[in-house]
């Protein structure tokens, strides 16, 4: 969940603050970092810096920032996510500073710089950490891409300029690959090639912050004749933050969703959120037949430009298993790796940088144990000492001794509902006795003949109701509106309250008391 606490003297300071998806546990929950150890330490960063825009670095700012109240410093594109996030969860986002990459700021006796390093997101950086008579650099996640598509390439005289420095604390991801990890550019060229061999409609799944990627295959369809679709929540916030950011300027113009059914089928390309097999994105509801407006069928193409993050198999081959029913293409990193590209610097990389930065001492953070043995061990061929492999709650101390372990604190999983966002001001609920919380449901609704329809906004007031997913809900409120064939009001309701309640079963934690209202609206184009 990378978040890492830099102190000094009685200082300290919070750099990323991610969450990770718990796949492994019912509804999916989200884990953030706990913060047991440092409140029975005392500490309390005075500032959060944010490297990235990438959710495992900033997905759990807004359920811990309210304890911290400091200042918070990202990039343009990063803060922008991060404002999202805080209005979702009805917080103040004056907190969120904006700060350039390669610009300098200055939080108690640290004095930090941003440094530009090419991702699979832009405005990636590392931070150059100088305090007392140490440089320190944390690089984030990063890799050296000579063709990155959206940003400029990694300048080395700028890390040269850093050298020596006392501790790097760096990224093992890739640390066990020999080589150079793929450029975006070769990527792209890829997706052209492949997609001209496709004769159906194609869906390309990638992670929605991948903007290089999702440049990349717009690009692509539209030199193969193709339109292209977003799809999933995720990849249209993303898109849209970063046009207003004045990124994907050249993308080609984006078609709804809602008129891709009336293209013929070698003119269609959908990019989707799901890649890693989330049962509630957009591919997984086209797997099993649940999207109210794109239907995948026979002599379609599903490509995954995205490998799978340890400990998602087991849902990514069930969404493969469920695509492979709807007898569909599936192009994925075993039969098509160059069609991804990792964000992540393999071991020429790390030998080019640190050749760069020369580190005294090597900190291999990241990954997992073994990645950071592969990286402690290149770190040893290349004269730097790399004494520690740490683990989560390791409290380290750099001195003039070099790197020890003070102490250590395991850590016990803090796990937060994944939606779960505070109740907007002015809304309606009163503080009733439901001990599961209150839901007030209000729609109006059209007759149209064989069945009704929602016309203008679903009204919805939540008061303590564990976290749903109101897109998911909508879509199945429209679609069994339509079905329910009854002429009046009264049996409408009777028809729908209980279809209401089994669904909020299958989707809630705890079922709400749940109030529905429905108004009868004539519409002139119904009769």
């Amino acid at each position: 969940m990378n978040m890492t606490l830099y102190g000094y003297e009685e200082t300290w300071i919070a750099v990323d603050c991610g969450m990770m998806i718990r796949q492994d546990l019912p509804d999916s929950p989200l884990q953030v970092p706990s913060l047991e150890t440092p409140e029975a330490l005392g500490i309390r960063p005075q500032a959060l810096l944010i490297t990235h825009g990438h959710e495992d670095h900033i997905g759990a700012a807004a359920w811990l920032w309210p304890k911290w109240q400091c200042p918070i410093y990202a990039t343009p594109l990063a803060a922008g996510l991060l404002r999202a996030k805080f209005h979702e969860r009805g917080l103040a986002t004056d907190a969120i500073q904006v700060i350039e990459p390669g610009e300098a700021l200055e939080s108690g006796p640290f004095t930090l710089r941003y440094l530009p390093l090419t991702h699979s997101i832009p405005e990636s950086c590392a931070l150059l950490i100088v305090v007392g008579d140490y440089r320190v650099l944390h690089t984030g996640d990063w890799k050296l891409d000579p063709e990155p598509l959206i940003g400029p390439p990694v300048k080395g005289a700028t890390f040269r300029a850093l050298a020596p420095l006392d501790l790097l604390v760096g990224d093992s991801t890739n640390a066990p690959m020999p080589g150079h990890s793929r450029s975006e550019g070769e990527v792209a060229r890829a997706l052209e090639q492949r997609l001209a061999q496709c004769t159906g409609r194609v869906v390309v799944t990638c992670f929605a912050s991948n903007l290089a990627r999702v440049l990349a295959v717009a690009r692509a369809a539209e030199r193969c004749g193709r339109r292209v679709s977003l799809m999933g929540r995720a990849m249209e916030r993303m898109v849209a933050v970063a046009r207003g950011l004045g990124y994907l300027e050249d993308m080609p113009a984006l078609v709804p969703v809602s008129d891709l059914g009336y293209l013929p089928a070698e003119e269609v390309l959908v990019i989707a959120t799901g890649s890693q097999g989330e049962p509630r994105a957009a591919l997984s509801r086209l797997a099993h037949g649940r999207h109210h407006s794109f239907e995948l069928m026979a002599g379609d193409t599903v490509l995954f430009s995205a490998k799978a993050i340890p400990g998602n198999e087991y849902q990514i081959e069930r969404l493969k298993q469920a695509l492979k029913r709807l007898d569909v293409t599936i192009w994925d990193e075993f039969n098509h790796p160059e069609l991804h590209a990792s964000g992540h610097p393999a071991q020429e990389e790390l030998r080019t940088f640190y050749g760069w930065v020369r580190p005294h001492h090597l900190l291999p953070v990241h990954g997992e144990p073994r990645h950071q043995q592969a990286h402690q061990e290149l770190a040893h061929s290349m004269g730097i000492q790399s004494p520690l492999l740490p683990v989560n709650g390791d409290l380290i101390r750099l001195d003039a001794e070099g790197l020890n372990v003070e102490s250590r604190h395991p850590q016990r999983p803090c796990i937060v509902s994944q939606n779960a966002v505070a109740p907007l001001p002015g809304l309606a609920a009163e503080q009733g006795s439901s001990r599961h919380g209150i839901l007030y449901l209000a729609l109006s609704v059209a007759y149209t003949g064989t069945g009704w329809t929602r016309i203008g906004r679903l009204m919805m007031d939540a008061h303590r109701v564990s976290a749903m997913d109101e897109d998911s809900f909508t879509e199945w409120l429209d679609e069994r509106l339509e079905e329910i064939d009854v002429s009046t009001l009264a049996e409408l309701r009777s028809a729908l309250q209980p279809q209401i309640t089994y669904w909020l079963g299958q989707h809630l934690r705890q079922l709400p008391d749940i109030h529905l209202q429905l108004f009868a609206v004539e519409t002139p184009a119904f009769r």
